[in-house]
């Protein structure tokens, strides 16, 4: 049943826009906050305020993921947390994946010596990686897919490998380049593994 005169979609799309509640919409509009909640859902709009109603992200879909309104990205999915803490925006999920990996690679290649050792290169953190000595001893590769594992695996993965730049990296796979030789301490490490 209509709530009084109607309130047109163009009209409140622009309110929505500038970031108004509800109740402040009603005071624009001279209007009651139901009358304007009707109108809302009638024009399929959300305001910033209030996550609105959780809808499937695929009608009839089975999966727990919903979209709501996220403080940060504002209208997108979410899904429930792994250890039963309610739902977290998948776009701020992934956003905390990404940095945690990169205090892991800062850490790997601070504690790697912080350069590659072949030319020194150490200007973006990006153009460092990992090579493996011995292929052979392999486990995972540090950067393989995005995987997240555990820094401690990561650090006992680290230490098969020596830190190089991008290009010294394609070099030495290309066989263009040789590594340098290996001082006494760290054959003994790569040894002791």
């Amino acid at each position: 049943m209509p709530q009084g005169n109607p309130i047109g979609p163009e009209t409140l799309a622009e309110l929505v826009q500038s970031g108004l509640s509800i109740r402040q919409i009603a005071a624009e509009l001279d209007r009651t906050p139901a009358a304007v909640r009707h109108w809302l859902g009638r024009h399929e709009l959300v305001t910033r305020g209030r996550p609105g109603p959780r809808t499937p992200v695929v009608p009839g879909d089975t999966s727990d993921d919903v979209v709501l309104n996220c403080r940060v990205h504002g209208l997108t999915v979410h899904r429930p947390r792994g250890d039963g803490g309610g739902l977290r925006c998948l776009r701020c999920r992934s956003a905390a994946v990404k940095d945690r990996r990169r205090k892991v690679k800062a850490i790997l290649v601070d504690e790697a010596g912080g350069c590659c050792v072949v030319c020194g290169y150490d200007r973006c953190l990006r153009a460092l990686g990992f090579h493996h000595v011995d292929p052979a001893r392999k486990t995972f590769g540090l950067g393989f897919k995005g995987a997240t594992r555990s820094l401690d695996r990561s650090r006992a993965e680290m230490s098969k490998c020596v830190l190089l730049c991008s290009n010294c990296h394609m070099e030495v796979e290309a066989g263009v380049r040789a590594l340098p030789a290996m001082n006494d301490r760290d054959r003994a490490r790569q040894e002791s593994l």
